[in-house]
């Protein structure tokens, strides 16, 4: 990697480009794995040609930016006193604010907790500082030459490797059993699957607050079009019903599996299994179910709760009916003896925003 990075930034710095490329040199961060790990921010920030501002403002060219000044975003007055006290973004201001921000502007809106290892920070400066205030990278070309060069090099002597003598295609090799129990995840109803962990409703608290409120709401309530994940008891004959964990999902063992596989958004995986189970007791507390903000959720207690409406999903039997279990051509014409009639439409819900238009991704009940 150390090789990948050197090479990277020699490149840079050799190429004919308008962007000034010094206080990416000074942050000596890998802007490859700074583009990964920005991937957390991207609930919140844009960046690159189009960006908009958010929930948080867009951060074309930030290195050099008066602090509170990108146009038409409204910051908090604690962000507007700290740039009229001359809070400019530099390497070293981002540094300090990006490991706790909090820490560094007192009243701050942003929730987000901080990076604690320093070259993850140094890895997000040397990316943020590839960008120009029109959103243009100094990068673009670079990451092309350098990836053409990675190529030519993994691939130079390919003519010279035996080609396998197994399977149809003769590619590839049988998975390793590391490798298959990496992605041999799934958590079943009946806990099977659940790794050994525990965690607690006040450990998750702190986890939701600096991984999820900025999306989901402190209370799970949601932000903007982001989903509601708590509340919405007794809902589900309205028209509009709200479906959260409390009030719609069957089972436990889909929370802890998606959170553990997708969650924090843009930073999936990054949360250990004690993390899980903490994050998933606290939103047992959010629905309701629980009660104690010391109770400890484990691979132990985990199988003993059932969520309010389990017992309203039943067993798919489409296997059973006649046409499957028969295995007859199912009807594609003519099959209904009168006109079909359209006795309700659905309701479009974008379940991962992407964009802060007031009409995208809505729809209405009929």
């Amino acid at each position: 990697m150390s090789r990948f990075r050197d090479g990277f930034i020699a490149l840079a710095l050799a190429a004919t480009v308008t962007l000034s490329l010094s206080s990416f040199a000074s942050a000596a961060g890998d802007i490859a794995a700074g583009e990964k790990i920005f991937r957390k921010c991207t609930a919140c920030h844009n960046i690159g040609v189009g960006a908009r501002n958010r929930v948080g403002p867009e951060l074309n060219g930030v290195i050099g930016r008066k602090a509170a000044t990108a146009p038409e975003y409204s910051y908090s007055q604690a962000m507007i006193n700290a740039g009229e006290g001359g809070l400019v973004w530099s390497v070293e201001t981002l540094t300090k604010f990006l490991h706790h921000p909090k820490g560094m502007v007192d009243g701050t809106r942003m929730t987000f907790a901080g990076l604690k290892k320093p070259e993850e920070i140094a890895d997000v400066i040397a990316y943020l500082s590839a960008f120009a205030a029109d959103g243009t990278s100094a990068t673009a070309r670079t990451k092309e030459v350098l990836t053409e060069i990675v190529h030519k090099s993994q691939f130079a002597n390919a003519a010279d490797t035996p080609i396998p003598d197994h399977g149809i295609y003769h590619l590839g090799r049988k998975a390793l059993p590391d490798e298959v129990s990496a992605w041999n995840i799934d958590v079943r109803p009946d806990g099977q699957g659940l790794p050994v962990g525990h965690g607690t409703v006040a450990q998750g608290e702190q986890l939701f607050t600096e991984n999820c409120a900025v999306c989901h709401g402190d209370f799970g309530e949601g932000v903007g079009r982001w989903p509601v994940l708590a509340g919405g008891q007794e809902s589900l004959k309205d028209d509009r019903p709200v479906k959260t964990i409390g009030s719609y999902w069957p089972y436990l063992s889909t929370v802890y599996d998606y959170v553990r596989r997708a969650m924090p958004f843009g930073n999936a995986r990054s949360m250990s299994n004690d993390d899980v189970y903490a994050l998933t007791a606290y939103l047992l507390y959010l629905n309701d179910i629980i009660n104690d903000e010391k109770f400890d959720l484990s691979n132990k207690n985990f199988s003993s709760f059932h969520l309010p409406n389990e017992a309203n999903f039943i067993p798919d039997t489409r296997h059973q009916e006649p046409e499957y279990a028969s295995s007859k051509e199912p009807c594609m014409k003519n099959c209904k003896a009168t006109p079909a009639k359209i006795i309700g439409r659905a309701r479009v819900l974008d379940v991962t925003p992407a964009s802060d238009d007031k009409n995208q991704g809505q729809g209405s009940v009929e």
